[in-house]
């Protein structure tokens, strides 16, 4: 290998080392965000307009917008590319933590609890009472939340969740036959945490397969106590704090 050689190369490992260190992270606020969870299918008809009014809490730092895709609206006629048996699931284990047997679309949840009163431009606070401090940091494919001890004596849980905004289908089968559809704040990724006893910090990770977190979307982790989420924090690594 000539000087010239082994200078680019040793250059090029810089760079990639420097990559691979980079991190990111963002921090709660004094006021927690209002979480808000949309249930919602690409072959559900009545389901474009919830999303069209999800489309418009982008760009509001005090509310985290999700979309959970679900599949069991596939069988008329249009496979839902986003949705995903784990996303479906969460929907029924909500449900059942209300003493619902039956779950529909498209179903807003605001804070834990099922919200008619969606469409507006308001969305009230969240109660926080109890609401831990957050820390969530990127680092390459990794992330990291550390939560601190809280107060109450409900243990708490939580869930990550990977979201892309601006995305289109052009739906051809099913109810939606013939619409393009436009979606913001949509779940690529789903993991549920365990519970663990609220009195205690928690540090918590979960390495994403390679590519899972694009530089354009945003990483969450939301914090619940039951089926009420306490906080949470949204990270998009362009507009988050390097270290």
């Amino acid at each position: 290998m000539n000087t010239r050689t082994l200078m680019i190369a040793t250059a090029l490992l810089g760079t990639a080392g420097a990559h691979a260190a980079t991190r990111c992270e963002a921090r709660s606020a004094a006021t927690p965000p209002a979480v808000v969870e949309l249930y919602t299918s690409e072959g559900c008809s009545s389901c474009p307009p919830a999303e069209a009014w999800l489309n418009t809490l982008k760009g509001r730092p005090e509310v985290i917008a999700l979309a959970f895709h679900v599949n069991y609206w596939d069988y008329i006629g249009w496979t839902d590319r986003f949705a995903t048996p784990a996303t479906t699931q969460r929907q029924r284990e909500l449900a059942r933590m209300h003493g619902r047997d039956g779950v529909y679309t498209p179903q807003v949840v605001l804070g834990g609890a099922d919200w008619r009163g969606w469409g507006g431009a308001n969305v009230p606070a969240p109660r926080t009472a109890n609401a831990p401090g957050l820390l969530l940091a990127r680092e390459g494919d990794t992330l990291t939340a550390t939560v601190d001890a809280a107060s109450g004596s409900q243990p708490l849980a939580g869930y990550w969740a990977v979201l892309e905004d601006g995305i289109e289908t052009r739906v051809r089968a099913g109810e939606n036959a013939g619409r393009t559809l436009r979606h913001d704040h949509v779940v690529r990724f789903y993991k549920p945490v365990p519970a663990w006893p609220a009195a205690q910090g928690q540090t918590l990770r979960v390495a994403l397969e390679p590519g899972t977190l694009k530089p354009a979307q945003r990483a969450v982790f939301v914090v619940t106590e039951g089926s009420r989420p306490l906080q949470a924090v949204a990270l998009a690594c362009s507009s988050a704090t390097p270290r």
